[in-house]
């Protein structure tokens, strides 16, 4: 039997045998007023012996409400406000729908109807919540730009979506992973309507129940309910003005029906922007680079996705992505190489790059609901094939010596993977428990050709093929417990098996490897007043290599210069522990500490006038850090939210002879929104990033900023929005700094035209509460082919 059946197999005979300690059933019902509408908010207790209370629950918005509890007779109470709506006695021995309890009056103060509104920011147990209907910056945008306004991330364009303290983050939608990355994502977010959604979930801390991949966080966006039956949508475009122009179309389509929800979506981009590197290796051996660089893509997305209720208990549905993009850059470098600060060579290379990319997703998923037992079950399919081609002159501008090459590369990767999630509320704890299959399949064909003046000739001592298989187990389990109405428990335990085959048949190289990990989750959450709150966790992570840090083939960016992966890489494990306050819903401060174990990043060396680029394991780190952020309202026209965040990091580098930089790590950020008419429909924002100079591993990066400001405004009953803004004004966002080694120091100084004037109108039809009913399932593996 396989070393990591064991581990599954104690799993599961210690939650089952669960199940078997009481007989627990289900009690459901809903309230209305006299015209026969739900009525929210009524507290529903369930009390034996006319006293004790062994279950209590609230209605939602549609007035149902769901207890749990043993057998046994009991009286059942509706409270409003302190005022009792009804009581009624009653037998639990089965399943149970009390059905509709109407309430003859409607409980007001002095003629005053009570309205609830949630807390702009809440913290519960594992989450830090941003209610974005309370927002006024976050009205009347794209998904994209309202996750700006939420504390503890930062949003930028190009380099993506990051949570402070984490290296990287997935993106959920209603608790099912969105299967987008990169630009895909980007564009997902920007087709997303903030007045869609009604809250952000920042999950700094992944529970048990998601993958234990990568140091990072989840964001979960919560849609809205759809409450209204009927036909929805929207169509939309930008334009964009960096060195060159760019522009963007959109549209969705949603129906809603009783029984079925279905959206579609279409997508169109095209982007053209400059960008300049310059990368220096100053020491015995020297090599002074400069790129000038521009890129202009395009290309357009589809999805579609089908929910079919089966029953009142069950329902199934199917989701379909696909996009296809070219992505294209014109390259010209000059390199000129030093030997004891002689030079000895100097070459111009020009370069084509064109890429043709096309993915597919499908997903689907089959939702069983029994009582208050949940089941469901997911499979996932995703397949992605990039074809390259790469035309560069080189020449030697010291004998005037030119190389002609082209170098092709075929890369197929291929992910298939299988989930079950099972809910058991019991009466001592909400217990989650489940297992997930993924298997993983690469093949890559890189060719490396010479032109000699009539035609390429291969050259087999740089060209290779690499294929690679791996095979994940996983298999969790999880119990929340609310003590009471101020302490919160909730634990988890992720268990996951990984089998990695990677073979090259031009060398005969082949790498095996199997290994296993435990990945416990703790978090504790007490409140100690209506303005005060305190969380407390922690958890284990680990981080595997993208394929093309796993994959050994070059990429060459001249005759004498590649960069490759590494099949021989180790994933790095880190540890993990936050503890956060919350005052008054709108200060909250977050203090962490991270520990990562062998941590891989991209080496450069220098041999002669050969330039090798290779990832390795190289260094350990410790970070300490603090994030405090404000959100509120400082006069009835402004609102304003600022967030800091400084962080001291250690890092111990082992390996490569780097010079580790311990040091400091600061920046702010603030957003200003002004209301500039009585009907809101008009609105001027002003916001402001700094990242000061920071140290990390063996790298210093120095200082950026950017100035970014707008006007938003919606006409036509705020059916048609209108977003105009400059960002960066004053083209702050240049990345500086350099990389310490003993031998040399390593210099980078690079700008990707940030700078850009943005225009993007939005029209929504249709009924304007049928929203997009579109569900996501988890599928976050398929990052790792970036």
């Amino acid at each position: 039997m396989p070393k990591f059946s064991y581990p599954l197999i104690f799993f599961f005979l210690l939650l089952f045998s669960e199940r078997v300690v009481a007989q627990q059933y289900i009690l459901k019902g809903k309230v209305v007023n006299q015209l026969q509408q739900p009525v929210e908010f009524v507290q529903i207790s369930l009390l034996k012996d006319d006293k004790q209370i062994v279950g209590q629950a609230v209605t939602d918005s549609l007035g149902l409400y769901t207890l749990t509890a043993n057998a046994g007779k009991y009286l059942i109470t509706g409270d409003l406000f302190k005022s009792e709506l009804f009581r009624k006695e009653i037998n639990l021995n089965q399943y149970t729908d009390i059905g509709i309890i109407q309430i003859s009056e409607a409980v007001q103060l002095e003629g005053v109807t009570l309205s609830g509104r949630k807390k702009l920011i809440e913290r519960k147990v594992d989450r830090l919540v941003f209610n974005i209907e309370n927002s006024i910056a976050s009205q009347g945008v794209d998904g994209l730009e309202a996750l700006s306004n939420v504390p503890l991330l930062r949003v930028d364009e190009r380099a993506g979506i990051a949570i402070a303290g984490k290296s990287g983050l997935s993106v959920m939608i209603n608790e099912r992973m969105v299967n987008l990355s990169g630009n895909d994502l980007m564009n997902y977010l920007k087709s997303l309507r903030s007045d869609d959604i009604a809250k952000i979930e920042v999950i700094t801390t992944p529970p048990a129940k998601y993958e234990a991949q990568g140091n990072s966080g989840i964001i979960n966006i919560v849609l809205k309910k759809n409450k209204n039956f009927g036909w929805s949508g929207s169509v939309g475009s930008g334009f964009v003005q960096r060195s060159y122009t760019g522009g963007s179309a959109n549209g969705n389509v949603n129906y809603q029906s009783k029984k079925l929800n279905a959206s579609a979506r279409v997508w169109y981009y095209t982007s053209d922007s400059k960008a300049q590197e310059n990368y220096s290796i100053l020491g015995n051996n020297s090599s002074i680079s400069k790129d000038n660089r521009k890129d202009f893509d395009n290309g357009w997305s589809t999805d579609f996705s089908i929910d079919y209720k089966l029953s009142e208990r069950s329902n199934i549905g199917v989701i379909y992505d696909y996009s296809f993009d070219n992505s294209n850059m014109d390259i010209n470098n000059n390199t000129v190489y030093k030997t004891n600060n002689v030079e000895t060579q100097r070459l111009s290379t020009y370069s084509e790059h064109r890429s043709k990319d096309k993915s597919h997703t499908l997903s689907t998923y089959y939702d069983l609901k029994f009582g208050d037992n949940k089941l469901s079950i997911v499979g996932n399919y995703f397949s992605n094939s990039p074809a390259t081609t790469v035309n560069f002159v080189t020449t030697n501008n010291i004998n005037t010596a030119s190389n002609i090459v082209r170098n092709l590369s075929d890369i197929n990767y291929n992910i298939w993977s299988g989930q079950a999630d099972f809910t058991l509320p019991l009466e001592f704890a909400d217990i989650e428990t489940g297992v997930k299959f993924t298997q993983f399949q690469n093949k890559s064909d890189v060719g490396y050709f010479n032109y000699n003046g009539t035609e390429y000739i291969i050259d087999q001592t740089k060209s290779n093929l690499f294929d690679y298989d791996e095979s994940n187990y996983a298999i969790y389990a999880g119990a929340d417990k609310k003590f009471s109405d101020k302490f919160s428990l909730k634990l988890g335990l992720r268990y996951e098996y990984s089998f990695i085959n990677g073979f090259s048949p031009a060398s005969g190289e082949r790498n095996k490897r199997e290994y296993g990990y435990f990945f416990p989750t703790i978090y504790t959450s007490y409140t100690v007043d209506d303005n005060n709150s305190l969380t407390l966790n922690y958890s284990k992570r680990i981080n595997r290599p993208g394929f093309r840090a796993l994959n050994p083939f070059r990429w060459y960016s001249n005759p004498y210069s590649y960069s490759s992966g590494n099949p021989s890489l180790s994933p790095s494990i880190s540890h993990n522990v936050e503890l956060g306050y919350l005052f008054k819903s709108k200060y909250s401060i977050t203090a962490y500490f991270q520990r990562t174990n062998d941590a891989y990043s991209q080496i450069a060396t220098l041999n002669g006038v050969n330039s090798i680029i290779s990832y390795e394991n190289y260094y350990n780190q410790s970070t300490y850090g603090i994030n405090a952020s404000y959100t509120g309202n400082l006069t009835k026209w402004w609102e304003f939210s600022t967030t800091g965040d400084a962080s001291y990091n250690t890092p111990n580098v082992y390996k490569f002879s780097g010079v580790a930089q311990k040091g400091y790590a600061f920046s702010i950020s603030t957003n200003n929104t002004y209301t500039m008419n009585k009907d809101k429909t008009l609105f001027l924002f002003l916001n402001y990033l700094q990242n000061f100079n920071s140290q990390s591993s063996n790298t210093y990066i120095k200082a950026m900023g950017s100035l970014d400001m707008g006007v938003k405004f919606s006409l036509l009953s705020k059916r048609l929005q209108v977003n105009a803004s400059v960002r960066d004004i004053f083209e702050q966002m240049k990345r500086k700094g350099n990389k310490y080694f003993v031998d040399n120091i390593q210099s980078f100084d690079n700008y990707y035209d940030s700078r850009r004037f943005n225009v993007s109108l939005t029209y929504n039809f249709g009924s304007s509460k049928a929203k997009e009913s579109r569900k996501e399932v988890d599928f976050d593996e398929k990052n790792r082919t970036n």
